[in-house]
């Protein structure tokens, strides 16, 4: 015998849902930022110009800012989180130069062990006011994300010069 739902069940169920899709995120901005499948070209506006900046904030909005940057081979990155809520720093590793190496907030030397250190203990977050660095040896482009944040387009480029 099954039995049909009742409003209480409905209202319950979409607590539980909001609560499951807010896990790691602790703020209800959802805000959508480009990216995704974006493919790092140069464009006209809205995040689609390289800016010569080597620091990135990380905001409350869900998204790097700037979302594009270029800089010269050998330059330190610092990304700043300047929100209130944990992001982390995680290259794509099929989108990095073949010769480079691999680098996310939390030490990991793949995207996939960044991504189970993630789910494990939030391995690699970065609190609210903290920050990460990452110097970059090889030129190219690089495209990386916030783990907890990707569907919401938390994504970001670097350009080595």
């Amino acid at each position: 015998m099954t039995r049909n739902p009742t409003r209480r069940d409905f209202v319950r169920m979409t607590a539980v849902t909001t609560g499951v899709a807010m896990a790691g995120c602790s703020s209800g901005s959802t805000t959508d930022t480009e990216g995704g499948d974006d493919d790092g070209s140069d464009g006209g506006s809205d995040g689609e110009n390289w800016e010569q900046t080597s620091t990135v904030d990380m905001t409350a909005e869900l998204a790097y800012a700037p979302k594009r940057i270029e800089v010269e081979q050998g330059t330190t990155v610092t990304w700043e989180n300047t929100g209130s809520i944990g992001h982390t720093i995680t290259a794509y590793e099929d989108d990095i130069p073949d010769d480079a190496d691999y680098w996310a907030s939390g030490g990991f030397d793949s995207q996939q062990a960044a991504v189970d250190g993630y789910e494990t203990d939030q391995g690699g977050n970065v609190e609210a006011g903290g920050s990460y660095e990452y110097t970059f040896e090889t030129k190219g482009e690089y495209k990386y994300y916030c783990i907890p944040h990707e569907m919401n387009g938390m994504v970001g480029y670097v350009k080595v010069i």
